[in-house]
């Protein structure tokens, strides 16, 4: 996966509360077995009409917005337990989601797929909603390193909580079985100390 450690972008503001993984990726598009694609079906319900137009009053929709951080409302991705709703957030090119809360498994599932899922405080999402609609250009700043976001225009910024064995999967852009393969020397040197010290059964 690709290293992450700080990202500086512009976002994508989706104000809407309690969005399960049925909308972020419907379920007739869970047929393919691999992630190729899916980006293109993100939010396909939101994004677009019955005869497939774009919907002018969905975010993804206006030019204003871009970038890949996406600040949604509170309890994102509840429902049930598809990984492919974070391989579409990650297909469509978002690194970032921002919400106050996040469905345990939705945050697993974003974490083991490269993309960050950091929950803020209700008052600091507030914050940043209303930060957006006065500049939809502003940036946001996401500091895994020292596990802090912030606007930089501005002086709000917090802390959150992350994983630690996540935290360093990401920086070092690991998957698990990365992480495992950069411990095969400590594990063999573990291994050659253990049969050293296993002592050969005493025969009488």
């Amino acid at each position: 996966m690709e290293k992450f450690i700080t990202l500086t972008d512009t976002v994508v503001p989706l104000e809407i509360e309690n969005v399960d993984t049925d909308q972020i990726i419907p379920a007739r598009f869970l047929k393919a077995t691999d992630k190729a694609g899916f980006g293109e079906n993100l939010f396909r319900d939101w994004r677009f009409d019955k005869d497939d137009n774009p919907n002018p009053d969905f975010p993804l929709n206006q030019s204003e917005y871009k970038g890949s951080i996406l600040v949604a409302g509170n309890n994102f991705g509840c429902g049930s337990s598809r990984e492919h709703a974070a391989w579409a957030i990650k297909a469509y090119g978002f690194k970032v989601v921002v919400s106050s809360y996040f469905a345990d498994i939705f945050k697993g599932n974003a974490l083991n797929n490269g993309v960050l899922p950091v929950q803020v405080s209700p008052e600091f999402l507030e914050k940043t909603f209303l930060e957006i609609t006065k500049n939809p250009s502003i940036e946001i700043k996401v500091d895994l390193e020292n596990q802090e976001i912030s606007i930089p225009s501005t002086e709000i910024s917090e802390n959150f909580d992350i994983d630690s064995y996540k935290k360093t999967c990401l920086i070092n852009g690991f998957d698990d079985i990365d992480y495992l393969v950069s411990k095969k020397d400590a594990i063999r040197k573990f291994e050659e100390k253990r049969k050293q010290n296993i002592q050969p059964a005493t025969q009488v």
